[in-house]
């Protein structure tokens, strides 16, 4: 086909990432491939119709030889508190494979969509110590977004920048709550359906605003298509302390020592975001709802 374009997604065999590339695969003017390096992705996300190649960013050039029309660069380390941890792994694979990715953007002179975190909007802490520089991932985010700027500006590159706000739903990955690589909701997905408690460190007092995964999808290919140099928050309107979550699943709470990443964040303005065509259609108190319904199964239709 000679109007095909290729679109390529940087951890592609993750969550969000492999819910992008579902949806991007169902138009058959799309040739899909996914580069993932497997960190925290997996092969059972792979969905039929995409190319998988095995990886890292920072050698792009030489995994993805052909000639990209879009890139959607979510393939980067995504875990705050971990990263205090290992913050060797955050720099590899954050700072130099994000900037192989830039190379690669500027060689080819295509549309790039980067995945931001709402980590750096975080309110300062009470020693003065801003959102984004209280963990290395959150550093490594915000400090790329001003990196792609610059790239922009000095090479005249189109771009757009969205920040993805705590995104929940079915392939998340389970784990310790703040101590691993999983998600909060499915965390406690799970706690509720092996009966156990779960752990929140600090009060449970911190909010987020939980934004579904398929919410998240429309607004990256809204962003993909007729997003221009801006930045697009992508973020639910409800906001919601973890205990109110924990309570929403009937879980039993145990509390243990607040970490140095334990934060709040609230909503976004999405107004940018609407006026592409986007409008949030899930609800986390809709999702649990529907957990608790299916015995919790959690897979909710998709229209």
């Amino acid at each position: 086909m000679g109007d095909q374009k290729t679109i390529l997604v940087t951890g592609g065999a993750g969550f969000v990432g492999s819910h992008l590339i579902e949806a991007l695969v169902k138009d058959s003017s799309h040739r899909v491939i996914s580069l993932d390096n497997y960190f925290t992705g997996s092969e059972a996300n792979h969905v039929s119709g995409a190319e998988y190649r095995t990886g890292h960013t920072k050698d792009i050039v030489t995994l993805v030889p052909e000639v990209v029309d879009t890139i959607y660069h979510l393939g980067e380390y995504s875990r705050v508190a971990p990263s205090l941890t290992e913050p060797d792994v955050l720099w590899d694979l954050n700072m130099q494979g994000t900037h192989g990715v830039l190379e690669y953007w500027r060689a080819h002179g295509c549309k790039l969509v980067y995945a931001g975190s709402s980590t750096k909007f975080a309110d300062a802490r009470a020693d003065g110590v801003e959102g984004k520089n209280r963990a290395p991932y959150s550093w490594s985010k915000a400090a790329n977004t001003e990196y792609i700027h610059n790239y922009g500006r000095w090479y005249n590159l189109p771009y757009s920048i969205v920040y993805f706000y705590n995104v929940y739903g079915p392939r998340e990955r389970a784990g310790q709550f703040e101590g691993g690589y999983g998600t909060v909701i499915e965390t406690f997905k799970q706690c509720y359906l092996n009966q156990t408690p779960c752990t929140i460190n600090g009060t449970g007092a911190q909010t987020r605003a939980f934004t579904h995964v398929y919410d998240t999808v429309q607004a990256l290919l809204l962003v993909g298509e007729k997003g221009g140099r801006d930045e697009y928050g992508i973020s639910a309107r409800e906001v919601l302390s973890l205990l109110e979550v924990a309570n929403l699943f009937g879980l039993e709470v145990q509390f243990a020592p607040a970490t140095a990443s334990t934060r709040s964040s609230g909503t976004c303005d999405t107004a940018n975001l609407e006026a592409l065509g986007w409008k949030q259609q899930h609800t986390l108190v809709a999702y649990i709802a529907d957990i608790k319904a299916g015995g919790g199964v959690g897979v909710m239709r998709r229209d």
